[in-house]
C-alpha cells in the first residue's frame, strides 16, 4: 500500500479512500470556477457528495484491480480537506506499461510549487508499479500546467486536435510522455 508523503504548508498525499466522497464534493465546489476551463462540462450532481461516493468505491475497484492509482491532496485537521487529485489512470500492462497522467490543485493553493511536487511523488508511484512510461495532455493554452510537467522531465511529443471536449468544446491538446527508465 502507498504510504502518505507531506508536502508543503501542511498538505499530505495520499490514496483516495472509502469515505472521501463528501471531501471531494466539497472540494469541487469550491473550486467550480476555477476548475471550469480545464475540464469538462459538469452537470449539477457532479457536486453531490452521493455521486462522489459512488466515483470512490468505482476507483477502489480500479485500484484493486491494478488499472488505477487514484492519490488526492489533503489538508487540514487530519487530512479533512481535499485541496486536490492526481490520478495515474487507464493503466495498460503488457508490452505498454503505460499510463495517463490526471492533476489539480485547488486554486487557493496554485503557484506554490504543490502541483510540481505532487506530480513528481506520482512519478515515483509509476515507477514503483512497475511502469515504462507516463503521458500526459494539456490545453494548448494551460502554460502552468506544460511547466508543471517539463519540471518533471516530460517532453512534448504531440499535437492532438480536438483531442477532449473541454468547457463545451472538443479542443486540442498538447500531449506529453515521460519515459520512466530517463
Amino acid at each position: 500500500m502507498l504510504e502518505p508523503v507531506e508536502l508543503d504548508g501542511g498538505v499530505v498525499m495520499r490514496l483516495l479512500a472509502p469515505g472521501d466522497g463528501p471531501a471531494l464534493a466539497a472540494a469541487y465546489e469550491r473550486n467550480r470556477e476555477h476548475l471550469a476551463p480545464w475540464e469538462p462540462l459538469r452537470t449539477p450532481e457532479f457536486f453531490t457528495t452521493s455521486w462522489h461516493e459512488r466515483d470512490v468505491a468505482g476507483a477502489m475497484l480500479r485500484l484493486e484491480a491494478g488499472a488505477l492509482i487514484p492519490l488526492v491532496l489533503a489538508a487540514g485537521d487530519e487530512g479533512a480537506e481535499i485541496v486536490g487529485r492526481v490520478n495515474l489512470s487507464d493503466l495498460v500492462r503488457g508490452v505498454f506499461q503505460n499510463a495517463h497522467l490526471g492533476y489539480w490543485v485547488d486554486g487557493r493553493f496554485t503557484g506554490q510549487g504543490l502541483a510540481t511536487t505532487a506530480v513528481g511523488i506520482a512519478l515515483h508511484h509509476a515507477r514503483a508499479a512497475g511502469l515504462h512510461r507516463v503521458q500526459a495532455g494539456t490545453l494548448v493554452h494551460n502554460l502552468a500546467s506544460q511547466r508543471v510537467l517539463e519540471r518533471n522531465g516530460f517532453e512534448r511529443f504531440g499535437l492532438a486536435r480536438r483531442y477532449l471536449r473541454i468547457a463545451g468544446e472538443w479542443q486540442d491538446h498538447v500531449l506529453f510522455e515521460r519515459l520512466l527508465e530517463d
